[in-house]
């Protein structure tokens, strides 16, 4: 029988065509801790005990071709919890966290002003990270969370039900106008929508752009805005004056996406980058 090590390391041969050493070995030690039921502190006090994986070289003929670990092992960590994922729901990015982070911040500067309850309202929610990470860390909130895809919606509830039962998950089409879907004035609106240009599939890497859902990841070339538009125009009816509207966006549209809100209206638009000081983040306000 194999140690350990042993299978970390046939793990690692198999995936360093397609990804960098320490990724690789990321994703090795990932699967042996999970599917031998320990831990990493176990993984690196006893590398050399006998590991017994079932399945393993399906494993790693599975990984191989690209498909991400996360649709493997069934789960993608997010702000501190695990995210049930699947084939068909876009995997939930460390970057996003950031984005999570300040809307929290923010949050908690206007409640000492107005201590009453948040309404949050996720666009484009997808497995519900956004939303969900929203409720369980910003007290006394109301979220609503809304996406088009019968398969996002699925792992949505499902991690609804599990980390945060309050939030309330709902089918619609931004781009038919989210304001035909939900009711109400909302204190925050944030979206993290599709927004790849679709000549830049090529730069993706494999085992995002042959199994991650591209209807998550793409837009047409010659309208890379057409979901923040959309999204723009819903939150003039939805937001409360003063209301916030946030976005995760593609760093290469960063000053598109600024002169668009200053032309519907939005103030304090404020463009920010990530701890890879790549423009990913805008919010603005309702005037």
């Amino acid at each position: 029988m194999s140690t350990r090590r042993e299978n970390i390391e046939r793990i690692c041969s198999a995936l360093t065509p397609l990804y960098e050493a320490r990724e690789a070995r990321n994703i090795a030690e990932w699967v042996i801790c999970e599917r031998g039921g320990i831990s990493r502190s176990q993984l690196v006090a006893f590398p050399n005990e006998e590991s017994d994986i079932e399945d393993l070289d399906k494993i790693i003929e599975v990984l191989a071709e690209g498909r991400p670990v996360q649709y493997l092992l069934g789960y993608g960590e997010f702000y501190g919890e695990r995210f049930s994922v699947g084939e068909g729901v876009l995997i939930p990015r460390p970057e996003t966290e950031e984005l999570v982070a300040w809307i929290c911040k923010e949050v908690a500067k206007e409640r000492q002003n107005n201590p009453g309850p948040t309404k949050i309202l996720d666009l484009c929610t997808g497995s519900g990270c956004i939303a969900i990470s929203l409720a369980r860390n910003i007290d006394n909130s109301e979220v609503t969370a809304l996406d088009i895809s019968p398969e996002a919606l699925h792992y949505a509830r499902q991690n609804a039900e599990k980390l945060a039962p309050s939030a309330r998950i709902i089918e619609g089409d931004v781009l038919a106008g989210a304001e035909r879907f939900v009711t109400g004035e909302f204190d925050v609106i944030v979206s993290n929508p599709p927004y790849i240009p679709a000549s830049d599939i090529t730069e993706m890497h494999t085992n995002v752009r042959d199994h991650e859902p591209h209807c998550a990841l793409f837009v047409a070339d010659e309208r890379p805005l057409i979901f923040y538009e959309a999204i723009a125009d819903s939150a003039h009816k939805l937001l409360r004056h003063g209301g916030k509207l946030y976005f995760e966006i593609y760093e290469k549209l960063g000053a598109e996406l600024c002169d668009m809100l200053h032309r519907k209206g939005f103030a304090e638009v404020v463009l920010r980058c990530d701890l890879n000081d790549k423009p990913r983040m805008i919010c603005c306000k309702k005037a």
